[in-house]
Formats: C-alpha cells, structure tokens, sequence
C-alpha cells in the first residue's frame, strides 16, 4: 500500500507537475489515477488484518463510492441533456453509455438486463441492484457489514449502526416506479444528505 502511494506521487511529480496538456494526455492521467487506486484498493483488500484499521478503511470507501454514484446519476438526470434534446435520442444514449462507463458498468449492465440503454434500469443497476459493487444497495449492505463487524470488537453498537441499517432497509423495500413517480432527483438529494449525516455519526461514536 505504501509503494502505490509513494511510486504515484514519484509520477505525479515526474510526469503530471504541470496537468494533462490535451484531451490524449488527459485520458492517461485517469487511467493512472484508476490503475494507482486499483492497486492500492487490491494490496488493502488482500494483505491488510480484518481488524478495526480494515473495516474502518472499508467505510471510507464505501461511503464516498456510494454518495460519488448518487451524484453522477443525480447530474445526468439535472444537468447533461440540453433541452432541445428529446430523451431517448442520440445524445441522451450517448450520455447513459458515459454514465455507465465512468462506474465500470457497461458490461453489467448488458449481462443483467440483455436489453438496449434504458433510463429507469440503469437507475435500477445503480441505485437498487446490490450484485454491482458500485450501486447504493451494494454500499450500504457493506457499510452495514462493516460496522456491525466494529460493534462486535469495541462491545457496542450504536447510532451510526441505526443510521445504516435504516439506509440499507429504505434501499431494499425502495422500487424503481416509486422512486421515478415520486422524483429520482429528490430520492437521490435525500440518499445523499442522509449518507453525508452517517459520516457525521461514524466520526462521533468513534474518532471524537
């Protein structure tokens, strides 16, 4: 984990002092910075002991995976398509394609759904589908996971227990048509302000 962080900051001072000149050189800074995080994610997962430093290091990641998908579907939905543009047409498959890309999910997708780009299921695979690692249900069945796993070595459990417990459950019993009749915008502010308030409470009950 060290040698990940140390040889990527060797490269960004060597290679990227001054930023990505062109859109070329900008697509190779994010793979580095994808490659850098992958290595250090897969050197965590595969050498690190399953104590309190682990699962409190899965919580972070956990918690800003789960509000970094909420906000990039929240933008597609308020910001991406012009006006002039009808949905369903080839810009807003365009930007539903980048949508998935930029989660590693495109693949996915096709292999749950085998159907062509559909709003309401890449909201479905995002947000509900707990089997893709980057969807909110996957985050909150771990975030869960991972904080009962923290209560069980300090002896008690507490509100940011409660706070992800009621998150997962409003997930699990949550339903595509419910969420579009109601407002996936207001669904997704809602997601967002109550995992910012779990980060709060983690802070409290342990590292205050």
């Amino acid at each position: 984990m060290w040698d990940t962080i140390n040889s990527a900051w060797i490269e960004l001072q060597a290679v990227w002092n001054k930023g990505p000149a062109n859109r070329e050189e900008l697509a190779k800074f994010l793979r580095f910075v994808q490659e850098t995080s992958l290595r250090f994610d897969g050197s965590a997962y595969r050498t690190m002991l399953r104590n309190d430093a682990y699962w409190f290091s899965r919580l972070g990641v956990h918690l800003e995976r789960a509000d970094n998908t909420a906000r990039i579907l929240d933008v597609k939905y308020h910001m991406l398509l012009p006006e002039a543009e009808h949905v369903g047409g080839p810009l807003d498959y365009y930007q539903w394609t980048s949508i998935l890309r930029s989660v590693s999910a495109t693949t996915a997708y096709h292999w749950v759904y085998r159907e062509t780009l559909k709003p309401w299921l890449i909201a479905d695979l995002l947000i509900l589908n707990d089997t893709l690692p980057r969807s909110l249900a996957s985050c909150y069945s771990n975030l869960v996971r991972n904080l009962d796993q923290i209560g069980v070595a300090y002896g008690r459990q507490g509100a940011s227990q409660r706070h992800a417990r009621g998150i997962r459950n409003r997930l699990e019993h949550s339903h595509m048509d419910d969420i579009f009749q109601h407002g996936v915008h207001e669904f997704i502010q809602e997601f967002i302000a109550d995992n910012s308030r779990l980060g709060e409470i983690i802070t409290k009950q342990y590292l205050i």
